[in-house]
């Protein structure tokens, strides 16, 4: 069986700030909550460092896209924000259209700041929201009110942004279906570019599950999907990913490149990265979670005054799934060749699982691309776990 070339994918960069005003119940990212005096200078110090420690995993390539997450980047100033980017478009380079991304919070602070990131190079802003509905904000554990969202969507168009997304949530405690919809209304009322909609889970380690809301029932958010689903289509939000809808050309290309099986560095506390060696194969790494940690800055051997990460090769027997579980998550799938591509594997590792999901009607035949069916879109989870019992 002859094997593939493997070759270098895009190349993007993630950037976590792990602090916000407070921790939301539902949050199980790596977020902590912001102290009187944020070590503003010095995190952007370290990340300038751990950028430099990862060059050599760029390989000629210059950045496609950038994402400050969170916690709450738009805690920083537009100056740090900056000087962040300016190393990277030194020590990297940026593509000519690249996509930079920073979440905000739609409180009044940060609001204040919106023209500087678009001075500084951001292009694209991802506005919390979560909710138009005062008591669910509250619910969540949300600082701002529903009037604080639509405020901070028309600060960022004074600002200068033409590239929005709003973060919206549904199957909130007790929710409605009308009031889901209610929620969406009012966001497409907005007009941003992309809006991304998805279902709140009760995820380990969090306030709400140690002490869990009541939640709509499974059929009840079904219901709730397929007619925020279709009232999206109706307003022009074509849906690209699971949870992901834009206008058309306006899809974030930060996230395509993560489901597309591209690369990226991750710097911050707890960043997760992804890097294809063309000699030794593709590489996870992941950075010391705790900020204080990542703070320390040791004595190292080379230098950088950074704690090593935590990286490992992916074995080959386990990119197949890993490819699927990033690709499938996209409603058009991806091109059949980049499989072989950006994982060294023959397409023959597909074929010989593909025609028994084909016949379950889950997936589409291999002819050019690889991707889910239409009714298989929504059973991604079976589509995986068949594969894997068979594989």
């Amino acid at each position: 069986m002859r094997q593939p070339e493997l070759k270098l994918p895009p190349l993007g960069l993630y950037v976590h700030i792990p602090w916000c005003v407070r921790k939301c119940p539902y949050c199980d990212f790596n977020s902590h909550a912001a102290g009187k005096n944020l070590p503003e200078a010095e995190y952007v110090a370290q990340l300038q460092r751990d950028l430099r420690s990862q060059l050599p995993w760029v390989q000629g390539r210059r950045l496609g896209s950038i994402f400050f997450g969170g916690g709450t980047p738009s805690l920083f100033s537009p100056a740090a924000i900056g000087a962040i980017l300016e190393t990277a478009a030194a020590d990297i380079g940026f593509a000519t259209d690249i996509e930079i991304t920073l979440e905000a919070n739609p409180g009044t602070s940060e609001q204040q700041k919106f023209a500087g990131y678009r001075a500084a190079g951001v292009s694209r802003l991802s506005i919390g929201v979560q909710s138009f509905d005062d008591r669910q904000l509250e619910n969540l554990g949300r600082i701002h009110s529903g009037d604080d969202a639509t405020t901070a969507v028309e600060a960022a168009r004074r600002a200068g942004f033409d590239n929005l997304n709003i973060d919206l949530m549904h199957g909130l405690p007790q929710q409605t279906e009308e009031a889901a919809l209610a929620d969406l209304r009012r966001a497409v009322s907005l007009t941003p570019e992309h809006i991304s909609w998805y279902q709140l889970t009760i995820e380990p380690n969090t306030a709400f599950y140690s002490a869990p809301p009541a939640v709509p029932a499974s059929g009840h958010i079904a219901s709730m999907q397929g007619s925020g689903r279709g009232f999206l289509a109706l307003e022009g939000y074509g849906r690209y990913e699971v949870s992901a809808y834009s206008r058309a050309g306006r899809v974030s290309q930060h996230n395509l490149n993560y489901w597309s099986f591209g690369d990226y560095l991750g710097i911050g506390a707890g960043a997760h990265g992804k890097v294809t060696l063309p000699q030794a194969g593709i590489l996870r790494s992941r950075r010391t979670r705790a900020p204080r940690h990542y703070l320390a800055a040791p004595k190292t051997r080379d230098g950088t005054g950074l704690l090593p990460p935590t990286s490992a090769a992916v074995e080959r027997d386990e990119l197949p799934l890993e490819f699927l579980m990033n690709a499938l998550r996209l409603v058009e799938g991806v091109p059949l060749e980049s499989f072989g591509h950006y994982t060294g594997l023959p397409i023959a590792v597909l074929e010989r699982q593909w025609p028994a999901l084909e016949a379950l009607e889950l997936v589409q035949p291999l002819r050019g691309r690889i991707a889910a069916s239409q009714f298989g879109y929504d059973y991604l989870d079976e589509i995986l776990q068949r594969f894997l019992e068979q594989s």
